[in-house]
């Protein structure tokens, strides 16, 4: 087990050396991207955010097998004013576990992920479902900081909105796409269609 540290919330955070960090870029789009449509191979989530929390249960379900994964996620970022580093540990659980911890006040978000291959990375988009339906955003992973810092937003990206809490998943689980176009026009952010003019 690691060593506890105190942070400056004044809270003791345990040092697991079972926690990674996760490097992302995350960018709002208009739509799937070119070479995507919405009968492309994805898989299907569902995400629980446990009330007051840092947790997540997580549901992905493969609907070209009808395979299931669940898994149990603390993700959080060390620095608030910087959410492209955070820290994420996962358990994966059995039928049984996923139900004992369902049981907890939870948020829920849905969407459908596709991977797209662009220039030698893989994007994970994911297109909102429910409340959300309308909202399409892309997250890309690196493996160091320099990679991460000289990456340039893909032409298919209206906005990086990384940094912008707004569209992580602890805050997208309590709004609406309504939430999000208003979020939007205060952005600035001009799109061609859906997003701006609904």
């Amino acid at each position: 087990m690691g060593v506890a540290k105190l942070t400056n919330q004044n809270t003791i955070e345990p040092a697991s050396k079972y926690a990674l960090v996760e490097r992302e870029r995350r960018y709002l789009l208009e739509d799937l991207p070119e070479g995507l449509n919405r009968a492309s191979d994805h898989f299907q989530i569902t995400d629980n955010y446990i009330s007051g929390t840092r947790l997540r249960l997580r549901k992905i379900r493969d609907p070209r097998s009808n395979k299931w994964v669940v898994k149990f996620t603390q993700k959080y970022a060390p620095n608030p004013t910087d959410l492209s580093r955070t820290m994420i540990t996962n358990s994966y659980l059995n039928a049984a576990e996923y139900e004992v911890l369902s049981i907890f006040e939870a948020n829920e978000i849905r969407k459908n992920r596709y991977s797209l291959d662009f220039e030698g990375r893989k994007f994970s988009v994911d297109m909102f479902l429910g409340d959300l339906l309308g909202l399409v955003l892309a997250e890309v992973s690196f493996d160091t900081d320099e990679e991460m810092e000289g990456f340039q937003s893909p032409p298919f990206a209206l906005a990086d909105v990384t940094n912008n809490e707004t569209f992580t998943g602890g805050k997208l689980c309590h709004l609406t796409f309504a939430d999000i176009r208003n979020e939007v026009k205060r952005l600035g952010i001009f799109t061609k269609q859906r997003i701006a003019h609904e």
